[in-house]
């Protein structure tokens, strides 16, 4: 089995991440599956990292053309499934429209679950200005109801690399904001993004005082494996009907796709 993870980072720009993800996901992974790390095209973020992007409606638009094109390649390359890796699952919805291979997504595999393990979810993070979109796509998925703090750590993206070499000051920021979440109500916690997610499987962290921890990344490619059975044996995919979740004539998708970026991609 082959999984198509796409990252909303340019791995090689962060090679510590690239590192440790990549041992994680191999460690998670069942016997048998080969997990493909990929992300974004060199040179995507020329003046600032992409959590400074991912908070803004245009610039997230723009990439999410990237996660697009990568999921039609992975259905074509012959992938069992398309795993998007970020939290606010950029392109998920779109991208469930065009291909029939299995598509999962961070965000909502990992509430998804969460649900099973808790009834109020919180959600302890680096890029504050993610909330809007966490709570609208979660409102769209119909998990809105279960999502209740979302909390800030005290770090930023460079923080939370370096903490590869320096783990105590991110663990105890981490469990400060776990700990708002729950005194907020929360119980059951998901991490994002994913070099948090990642840091903190690698870390050993799987609990902040009586409350689970989820490893978001471990959770999706689960899902991702199972969906991807269930669609051998059995053909399973998403509804086909409505503006959500019909699937255009690819034919009209092509011919689009070369208007708007100049070749037949």
């Amino acid at each position: 089995m082959r999984i198509w993870h796409q990252s909303f980072t340019v791995l090689d720009d962060v090679p510590h991440y690239r590192d440790a993800l990549r041992r994680h996901l191999t460690a998670a992974a069942r016997p048998g599956t080969e997990v493909e790390l990929h992300g974004m095209a060199p040179g995507t973020y020329p003046s600032s990292y992409p959590g400074v992007h991912i908070g803004h409606l245009y610039l997230t638009n723009l990439h999410r053309e990237q996660f697009v094109r990568a999921a039609l390649a992975a259905e074509e390359q012959g992938y069992d499934a398309f795993f998007i890796a970020t939290l606010p699952d950029t392109g998920f919805e779109e991208i469930r429209t065009l291909v029939d291979i299995p598509v999962v997504a961070f965000g909502n595999a990992s509430v998804a679950y969460a649900a099973t393990l808790g009834t109020c979810v919180g959600i302890v993070n680096f890029i504050a200005a993610l909330e809007p979109q966490i709570r609208r796509n979660m409102a769209a998925y119909g998990l809105g109801s279960l999502v209740g703090p979302i909390v800030q750590v005290e770090a930023e993206f460079t923080d939370v690399m370096a903490a590869y070499d320096n783990p105590g000051p991110l663990v105890d920021a981490f469990r400060r904001a776990a700990r708002k979440a729950i005194d907020a109500g929360a119980n059951v916690i998901v991490p994002g993004e994913g070099p948090l997610n990642v840091f903190l499987a690698d870390q050993g962290i799987s609990r902040v005082d009586e409350v689970p921890v989820i490893d978001s990344l471990a959770t999706g490619l689960a899902l991702a494996e199972t969906r991807a059975e269930f669609h051998r044996r059995s053909g399973l995919r998403p509804a086909r009907t409505g503006m959500y979740f019909s699937k255009p004539d690819m034919a009209m998708v092509r011919a689009a796709r070369k208007f708007y970026f100049g070749g037949d991609r």
